[in-house]
C-alpha cells in the first residue's frame, strides 16, 4: 500500500542535521552563538553555500533562524534544499531505527522519494 505524505519541517535532530550537511558537503555544523540581523542567536550553526551568515537551528524548538536579507546575503532556495535534505535523512534515520529498509530515489522536479518497506525486505 502507498501513502503520500507531506512534511513541513522542523529541525529537533543534532544527528539528522549533520548528515544532510555532510550528504550536501557543507562544513560539519557547529553548536554556537552567533549574531543575526535581528540580535544574537544560538544553536547548531550551519554554514550554506553562498550565504553570508549562518542558519542557526535550535533544536529544542525546531526553528530555524536566518538572515539573508531577501536573497541579498544568500538564496533561499540553498535554505530549502537544507531542509528537505535533513527531512529525508530523519526519516531515514527513523525507518532505521524500527528495523525498515529504506530506498531512495531523487525525482526530476528536485523532491525525494522515500519507499519505507517493513521488516526490512
Amino acid at each position: 500500500m502507498s501513502h503520500i505524505v507531506s512534511i513541513q519541517t522542523r529541525a529537533h535532530d543534532p544527528v539528522a542535521v549533520r548528515a544532510a550537511c555532510e550528504r550536501l558537503s557543507l562544513p560539519t555544523p557547529v553548536q554556537g552563538e552567533t549574531k543575526l540581523f535581528s540580535g544574537n542567536v544560538s544553536g547548531w550553526l550551519v554554514q550554506l553555500n553562498g550565504w553570508k551568515y549562518p542558519a542557526v537551528i535550535d533544536t529544542l524548538t525546531g526553528q530555524v533562524k536566518f538572515d539573508n536579507f531577501n536573497g541579498h546575503w544568500g538564496e533561499q532556495s540553498r535554505l530549502d534544499e537544507f531542509l528537505k535534505t535533513y527531512a529525508a535523512e530523519k526519516v531515514k534515520l527513523e525507518a532505521r531505527k524500527k528495523g525498515y529498509t529504506v530506498t531512495e530515489q531523487a525525482l526530476t522536479d528536485g523532491g525525494i522519494k522515500l519507499q519505507i518497506i517493513a521488516g526490512g525486505a
